[in-house]
């Protein structure tokens, strides 16, 4: 493999966050991708079984499972799909399959929408998580603290974590995300389980008509949709993997992959179907805000998805980092320093900060950006460039798939943002900005 790029430019492609570092092993990509993916949205799908019913909301999450696993073969197939070129990042594939201007285009505002609104939800996530541990913990004699002061808690972290410079650096911060992942996933059906099925238990739909029916069904559509997100960052990952001719990083990657779903189902199904069995129409947006007993275990649960939340954050903001600095460095002829990085990145996160604290609709959130944005990047923009690029036979089993596929994400995309924009207005009614 011949390299063709000069000095400057291999010293600038060391510099920025995704290609600085190749000496990713298979098992970061497993928890690299847990921790992209299982996050707030698994919180969120029991109450999201609640909006579907049983038989739909089932088959929902057993089709999204198949379809976004496919559609993340797909694109670790793509990364090294032209010999002795890596796509490093989603929008250079979107270039390879639609030209330079058009790729640009249709990926990066789409990529952008989905790991800038990510972090937001994080970020009301994460305070979210420390009101409840307040909350829990402190019964006597407490201060009574405001939503916003939460988030600027949680976002505390993120304003020392942001100046990481790669994937690789934040390699522990991600395992222990994968793990706390896991862990309060289990004690979310656990806990479940150990409360039992309510005695006034209902699994009718809350909305009084059937038009309000109808929208809460689009909106958890969009729930669903936000629970697999992992693909916004896949290519990213894989950038982080060596790959030499006779070793490509498809393979170490697709391995981590398979052991990242398993842990993806081993989370998802019992949190969903449990909590969702457990409760009925009654359950929270957030399924350990249902959950009170034991103290003890709903403090710690909270305690790990805050852990969470802040590996995942990071995550989802590494690829954000990358375009702003590749824009100040590559474009607009920046010096590639310490003090750039350091301003863009504090920058960014007191922006998600601001916005998470503005407008806390954690439900309404979660399925307006999981529609609008997670359908087209997970769902089946990896579906439209595979036929662009391999262009397989009309008709033949690969060609049917991928339509159908496409067809699943479109309806998704259109449905699911406006069920969850009425969730916001509804919600914001009594509001206030900042109280």
């Amino acid at each position: 493999m011949v390299d063709e790029r000069s000095a400057e430019e291999r010293k600038i492609d060391e510099w920025l966050p995704v290609t600085s570092s190749r000496n990713a092993k298979w098992w970061y990509s497993t928890f690299h991708n847990v921790t992209a993916m299982v996050g707030a949205g698994v919180l969120s799908l029991p109450y999201a079984m609640s909006q579907l019913g049983w038989g739909p909301g089932v088959t929902v999450l057993v089709l999204s499972w198949i379809i976004t696993l496919y559609t993340l073969w797909q694109m670790v197939e793509m990364h090294e799909m032209v010999p002795g070129k890596r796509f490093d990042r989603y929008h250079e594939l979107g270039q390879h399959a639609f030209g330079k201007k058009l790729g640009l285009w249709i990926v990066v505002p789409q990529q952008l929408i989905v790991e800038v609104g990510v972090d937001i939800v994080y970020m009301v996530t994460g305070g979210r998580s420390l009101m409840k541990i307040h909350d829990l913990v402190c019964k006597v004699d407490c201060y009574n603290m405001k939503l916003s002061y939460f988030i600027m808690i949680f976002a505390s972290v993120h304003f020392v974590l942001s100046h990481l410079p790669n994937l690789d650096s934040i390699s522990a911060v991600s395992l222990a995300a994968a793990v706390m992942s896991l862990s309060y996933s289990t004690i979310g059906w656990a806990a479940s389980v150990h409360k039992g099925v309510q005695p006034d238990v209902d699994y009718s739909f809350t909305a009084k008509t059937d038009l309000g029916v109808v929208f809460n069904f689009f909106s958890a559509l969009g729930d669903v949709a936000f629970a697999y997100a992992g693909h916004n960052v896949v290519l990213e990952i894989q950038a982080t993997i060596p790959s030499t001719p006779e070793k490509p990083s498809k393979e170490p990657m697709w391995k981590g992959v398979v052991v990242a779903y398993i842990v993806v189902a081993v989370c998802y199904f019992p949190v969903a179907l449990i909590g969702y069995w457990v409760f009925g129409n009654s359950v929270e947006d957030n399924i350990l805000i249902s959950l009170e007993k034991p103290t003890w275990l709903i403090v710690m649960a909270n305690l790990f998805v805050v852990i969470h939340v802040i590996g995942s954050y990071q995550i989802y903001a590494m690829p954000v980092f990358d375009m702003m600095e590749t824009l100040l460095v590559k474009k607009l002829r920046f010096k590639p320093t310490f003090y750039l990085r350091a301003i863009t990145r504090t920058i960014y996160v007191a922006f998600t900060m601001f916005v998470a604290i503005a407008i806390p609709f954690f439900g309404g959130l979660l399925g307006f950006f999981g529609g609008f944005a997670f359908a087209p990047t997970t769902y089946f923009l990896p579906c439209i460039m595979w036929l662009a690029l391999y262009k397989p036979k009309r008709f033949s089993l690969s060609w049917i798939v991928n339509w159908i596929c496409i067809i699943l994400g479109l309806l998704l995309m259109i449905l699911a943002p406006i069920g969850a924009l009425r969730s916001i207005i509804l919600r914001a009614k009594g509001y206030k900005f900042f109280d």
